[in-house]
């Protein structure tokens, strides 16, 4: 989680609901770099980087990504609430994701997914049938569980699992990041009408 302090970045380290440390961005770094070294494959990465920053081993040693954009309209209304609660960050300004506008981010994976091997989602897909977009996933990463393990799965992220859960709802973040109070991080999860 980033926080502004001073004109410096700072990422709060959250565990259970706790805060574990405040680090300057060069630190966590640093530490999120040790964590990816430590780990042992497969290893799960999110990011919100454009195409053209995500490093270029990454597509050199054939990693796969799953990407999810949301359509224009929704994806709006949803940056405005969470810019609201969000204390870390200033007033709205244009509609620009943090590396540039949203349509050249999601152009971006778009055009590159199949000589880059991305499983391109959309959000309005996955809440329409979540059990057909989780399978695609599955067959995606080559991996077989059981009808319970999906279902189990379609169960857990589904909006209304994930909205009453602290380590998605990030109701865990302390109010001076995230203010709650001014609109929760899950809102609805609905499209704009």
């Amino acid at each position: 989680m980033a926080s502004g302090v001073g004109g410096n970045i700072y990422f709060i380290l959250l565990l259970n609901k706790h805060v574990l440390s405040l680090l300057h961005v060069s630190e966590f770094l640093v530490l999120g770099l040790d964590l990816l070294n430590k780990m042992n494959p497969p290893r799960l990465i999110k990011t919100h980087l454009p195409f053209q920053l995500v490093p270029l081993g990454f597509w050199e040693n054939k990693c796969k990504a799953i990407y999810v954009a949301r359509n224009a309209k929704d994806n709006l209304v949803s940056y405005y609430y969470f810019d609201l609660m969000n204390k870390t960050q200033p007033e709205p300004g244009p509609f620009d994701v943090s590396w540039g506008s949203w349509y050249d981010h999601v152009k971006g994976y778009w055009v590159e997914r199949e000589e880059k091997n991305i499983l391109y989602l959309f959000y309005e897909d996955m809440k329409e049938n979540p059990r057909r977009e989780v399978e695609r996933i599955m067959r995606y990463l080559d991996l077989s569980v059981s009808d319970d393990v999906i279902n189990r799965i379609v169960e857990l992220t589904s909006f209304k699992s994930m909205k009453e859960n602290p380590m998605a709802n990030y109701s865990c973040v302390p109010s001076p990041v995230f203010d709650h109070s001014v609109s929760p991080f899950m809102r609805k999860g609905e499209s704009v009408k």
